[in-house]
C-alpha cells in the first residue's frame, strides 16, 4: 500500500527546492544559535524582538501565575484599588491622585525610617513627588484596571470582575503587558529616548532566566545587552559629562533591571554601593519570572 505524503510536506519540499543556495545558505544562518544572542538565533531573536507576545513557540505569558510575596508595583496597585473602592477617589484639579491619598500610600510603601529620609528634601506635595504611584497610576489606566468618569477615579468592569475572582495575578500580567507594550520607559528618567532598550524586554527577561539563578552584578546584564546589540551606542548624542558607553550602560541598568524586573517583582535588584554618579547592583532572579514568563525548553 503507497502511503502518500501530506500536502504541507510536499508543499514545503517545493519551496525548498525552488529556493537558490544562497537563499538556503541564509535561511540555515538565521536558524544558527549565536554566542553574541546568548544561544538565540538571529530568526528567534527578530521574534522576541517585535513579536513578543504572538510568538508561542519561543514564549508563553500565564495569566495564572504564583504571585507569592507582594510586589512593589502591586502593592502600589492594591493601595489604589482600596482607595477608589465603590465610591470612586475624586482627583485634584489637575487630574491626579489627591495629596492625602499619595502621602498615606508613600508611607506605607516606604515605611517611616525611608519615607523620612525620601522627604527631608521636600515633601510630597503632589502626585508626581511620588513618581512610583504615578507611574503605577498610569500604567494601571492603560492597563483597563482603572478610569476617570464623572470627575472621579473608579475600577473598571474588568477589574471588578477580577477582584470578585480573587485574581490578583491576572491583574499583575496586565499591567505587566500594559508596561512592555504601551507605557514610554523614557518617561520617568532623562536619558536620551532609546525606545529599543523597551523593544528588547524579552531579550532582558531572556538573559534573567538563562543567569538570574545566582548573584551577578548589574554590570553583567550590561555586558550581555551590549554584546547583543552593540548599535545602540551609535543612537547616544554627545554629553558634556559623562561618555557615551557610560550613560549608555546607566540607562540600561535604570530601565531593565530597577524600573523593570525589579519594580515588577521579576528578580532582586539591591544596591551594594552608591558611587556619586552611578549605583552598583546585585542582581537575581525571583520565583515569579518563571510565572510570568515561560520560555520553551528548546530555546
Amino acid at each position: 500500500m503507497a502511503v502518500t505524503r501530506p500536502v504541507a510536506q510536499c508543499k514545503a519540499e517545493q519551496e525548498s527546492t525552488m529556493k537558490t543556495p544562497i537563499e538556503r545558505h541564509v535561511q540555515q544562518r538565521n536558524q544558527e544559535s549565536l554566542d553574541d544572542f546568548h544561544g538565540l538565533s538571529p530568526e528567534q531573536m527578530y521574534r522576541m524582538l517585535y513579536f513578543p507576545f504572538a510568538s508561542p513557540e519561543l514564549v508563553r505569558f500565564p495569566e495564572v501565575q504564583d504571585m507569592g510575596p507582594t510586589t512593589p508595583i502591586m502593592s502600589l496597585v492594591e493601595q489604589l484599588i482600596d482607595a477608589i473602592g465603590a465610591e470612586g477617589l475624586r482627583p485634584t484639579a489637575n487630574g491626579n491622585l489627591p495629596q492625602k491619598f499619595c502621602r498615606e500610600a508613600a508611607l506605607a510603601y516606604w515605611g517611616e525610617e525611608l519615607y523620612r529620609e525620601n522627604t527631608r528634601y521636600g515633601g510630597i506635595n503632589r502626585e508626581e513627588d511620588f513618581i512610583d504611584l504615578h507611574i503605577t497610576r498610569l500604567v494601571a489606566e492603560l492597563a483597563g484596571l482603572i478610569r476617570k468618569y464623572k470627575r472621579k477615579f473608579i475600577l473598571s468592569r474588568n477589574c471588578r470582575a477580577l477582584l470578585a475572582q480573587q485574581c490578583s495575578a491576572a491583574l499583575h500580567a496586565r499591567m505587566f503587558r500594559a508596561y512592555t507594550e504601551q507605557f514610554n520607559w523614557a518617561y520617568w528618567d532623562r536619558y536620551p529616548d532609546l525606545r529599543f532598550i523597551q523593544t528588547a524586554f524579552l531579550f532582558t527577561l531572556y538573559l534573567l532566566t538563562r543567569y538570574g539563578d545566582t548573584w551577578r552584578s548589574h554590570e553583567f546584564y550590561e555586558d550581555g545587552f551590549l554584546r547583543a546589540f552593540p548599535m545602540l551606542l551609535d543612537e547616544m548624542p554627545p554629553d558634556q559629562i559623562f561618555a557615551p558607553e557610560e550613560q549608555l550602560r546607566s540607562c540600561i541598568t535604570s530601565r531593565t533591571l530597577v524600573r523593570f524586573v525589579g519594580f515588577f517583582g521579576l528578580a532582586a535588584v539591591e544596591p551594594v554601593s552608591d558611587k556619586r554618579f552611578r549605583h552598583e547592583y546585585r542582581v537575581r532572579s525571583l520565583p515569579l519570572l518563571y510565572e510570568t514568563v515561560q520560555f520553551d525548553p528548546s530555546v
